[in-house]
């Protein structure tokens, strides 16, 4: 995941969100690993500095009715949007005074226990196949009042389960123990389990990855979202690079 990360603006691609733009002048943005609990739990200043950015633009609202539960999910594959979800759940439980519950709802290829650097034994897809409170498939983080639900114990049809009453009741429970719910999905482009999760939350803010994602593509995401009633929050923009200085960057 790169140092440079932004909400894109309205003009880039129809979302009513304001930009955040990294600071300071750099010619490229080298990537920063977040492969394992030292990288989250140790976060370069200038990443720090940009999730903050996007939380209080997300989450922190001054006057209006900020969303409480949101999806990060990428376009297309290979689109970095765990990773970058782990560390806005951890920069929101250090920023807010209330708790946060972090949800791999990307089925497909889970990722985010590795990259906490913990050990799950149960996870969403066991909180829907069994009895029990919610707070039984939860695992600590390490980071006060910020707690995760892995995807859990791997199964075949997974859009079944994540469209059914159950889903929907676990979700429910999630508001309700929790201030903020932040949850990931697969890409977009590939699979409907994104749409599903959507529907459940507040919005969903698309993750593009610079140089990779398409215009055309994040723009069709888009509107099959809205077409849907899905409330599009934003997009962010990941490892943008500059190959100039970005203070002549931000002239041209």
């Amino acid at each position: 995941m790169s140092k440079n990360y932004e909400l894109l603006q309205q003009a880039e691609f129809g979302l009513a969100v304001t930009p955040i733009v990294a600071t300071g002048e750099r010619t490229t943005s080298p990537a920063v690993a977040t492969s394992t609990a030292e990288d989250l739990s140790g976060l370069d200043p200038a990443v720090r500095e940009e999730a903050q950015k996007l939380v209080q633009r997300l989450f922190i609202v001054p006057g209006k009715t900020a969303p409480k539960a949101v999806l990060f999910a990428g376009v297309d594959a290979g689109d970095d949007c765990g990773l970058l979800s782990a560390v806005i759940a951890k920069v929101l439980a250090k920023s807010v005074p209330g708790t946060v519950c972090l949800v791999e709802g990307n089925l497909r290829s889970p990722l985010l226990p590795g990259a906490l650097g913990v050990n799950c034994d149960r996870g969403l897809m066991d909180s829907l196949r069994q009895n029990g409170s919610i707070k039984e498939y939860l695992t600590r983080t390490g980071v006060d009042r910020f707690w995760l639900l892995s995807a859990g114990s791997p199964v075949q049809d997974t859009v079944t389960l994540l469209n059914s009453d159950r889903m929907r009741e676990r979700v429910s429970e999630l508001r309700q123990e929790f201030d903020y719910v932040v949850m990931t999905a697969p890409p977009l482009n590939n699979f409907a389990d994104g749409v599903v999760l959507g529907r459940l939350l507040d919005g969903v803010v698309l993750v593009v990855e610079a140089n990779s994602t398409r215009r055309e593509s994040a723009l069709r995401v888009t509107e099959s979202l809205r077409a849907t009633k899905i409330s599009v929050l934003g997009a962010v923009l990941n490892n943008r690079t500059f190959p100039i200085p970005e203070a002549l960057y931000k002239r041209l």
